[in-house]
């Protein structure tokens, strides 16, 4: 059989969690087999911070994430085409995901304005103008290559309120057709729509009844994880992947605190990408199952451990913490190594969590992990809410420390990798 009359996307369930919503599945896609849940690093304009691509092939890396309104910038549509493609421009064989540009209009809100045409961006490179349409955002995509791509949508803070939010949510149901009918390579990649609707339930339901009428092979929940409450974070996810089909994968943008990844594939999500694991490392920060290491402290300048003993990655095999406190935020190629560890914590985390749904043992790991991850803290009450919704509930003895450490906790600063909004979307 030809390659070409194989379906560029086919996503395959291969074991569901018997208490939770959480699912390991394989999806199949041209350029490599991608075993999900599935965190897929960001390298915006074509690359990881600090990260080579076989660096990532050793850690066994299957899928990145590129963003379409930064390459469509630099190198733009021509350099690509000449180099045939992104996979071929960044020597990268495995899959990639690209960002149709939509999260720009909030992040760069202040140099770009939106009408039903599309989005009028100002170049923050040479203040040159961008009219981001539909039409352009699947043209500069089809140039790229990525085996998956993302639609253009009408994105708004999660915080707005008011009309401008169902405004946003039809919109980007209008866009998705645009989208569909400029799509030329459907024969080798993939269109995803993507769910908006705000923090409000109908606007949620009426996004997926109407984008599950469209013929596309996965879907995407955005507009999240950018400033709303943690309750109704979990809420939005919850109602999205109860209305969302069994069959194709879901993909959550822009979420990657390992709290939060645990929860979400309870709530039944396969696909997972955020900067915070390079970002991170570039303040010296490596991450652990109990938060993360913040390798710039003074405590760490005696000590001779690797940053996780259990973690088999280049740095934590070659490297102790005291030489990583030596040069961390002072020598580049401090980023370097966090940021293969972090990426390496990550990728590991959901094999592990694959892992314990093919065996049906999830709820005990998510018990054991949030033990492990806030063993200083109490747990956050969203997390316990949003586990219960889906069967799981935590220990007793750690609900009472909760009310024993209730008062305290709210005079504490909250650790960053423990629940707060997640960082913008950019390498």
């Amino acid at each position: 059989m030809s390659p070409r009359s194989i379906p560029p996307l086919t996503y395959k369930v291969v074991a569901e969690c018997s208490v939770t919503k959480a699912r390991a599945g394989l999806m199949t896609l041209r350029h490599s087999e991608v075993n999900t849940p599935v965190f897929m690093p960001v390298g915006t304009q074509g690359t990881l911070k600090g990260i080579l691509p076989d660096q990532l092939i050793e850690l066994n890396c299957q899928i990145l994430l590129g963003n379409t309104y930064h390459l469509g910038l630099r190198p733009g549509i021509e350099t690509l085409k000449l180099a045939g493609g992104l996979h071929k421009f960044m020597g990268w064989p495995r899959a990639i995901l690209t960002d149709s540009g939509g999260f720009q209009m909030v992040s760069l809100l202040q140099l770009a304005e939106i009408d039903e045409h599309g989005v009028n961006f100002r170049s923050p490179f040479d203040n040159s103008q961008c009219m981001l349409t539909p039409e352009h955002s699947i043209q500069i995509q089809n140039a790229i290559g990525a085996d998956i791509m993302m639609q253009l949508d009408d994105v708004v803070k999660t915080t707005t309120t008011g009309p401008r939010v169902e405004e946003a949510m039809e919109r980007t149901i209008r866009w998705v057709d645009r989208c569909i009918e400029a799509h030329a390579r459907d024969d080798d990649q993939s269109l995803f729509p993507i769910v908006q609707g705000g923090l409000e339930v109908p606007l949620r339901q009426r996004c997926v009844s109407a984008l599950m009428e469209r013929q596309v092979r996965g879907f995407a929940v955005g507009g999240l994880s950018g400033g709303e409450s943690k309750h109704d974070f979990w809420r939005m996810v919850d109602v999205c992947t109860g209305y969302l089909p069994r069959d194709k994968p879901r993909y959550l943008m822009g979420v990657g605190f390992a709290a939060d990844l645990v929860v979400c594939v309870a709530l039944g999500i396969d696909m997972f990408d955020c900067v915070f694991p390079t970002r991170t490392a570039r303040f010296g920060c490596a991450l652990v199952d109990s938060g993360q290491l913040n390798l710039k402290q003074p405590k760490y300048k005696m000590d001779m451990e690797p940053i996780d003993k259990d973690c088999d990655c280049s740095t934590c095999k070659r490297y102790t913490r005291s030489y990583l406190h030596h040069i961390a935020t002072n020598e580049s190629v401090s980023c370097s190594l966090l940021s293969i560890h972090n990426v390496a914590y990550q990728l590991r985390l959901m094999r592990i969590m694959r892992e314990a749904i093919q065996k049906d043992e999830f709820p005990h790991f998510v018990r054991e992990f949030m033990k492990r991850h806030f063993q200083s803290d109490p747990i956050p009450a969203w997390i316990r809410e949003a586990l219960a919704a889906v069967n799981i509930q935590l220990p007793a003895d750690q609900e009472k420390k909760d009310e024993l450490e209730e008062a305290p906790k709210a005079e504490r600063k909250q650790e960053p990798t423990k629940s707060m909004t997640q960082p913008a979307a950019t390498s």
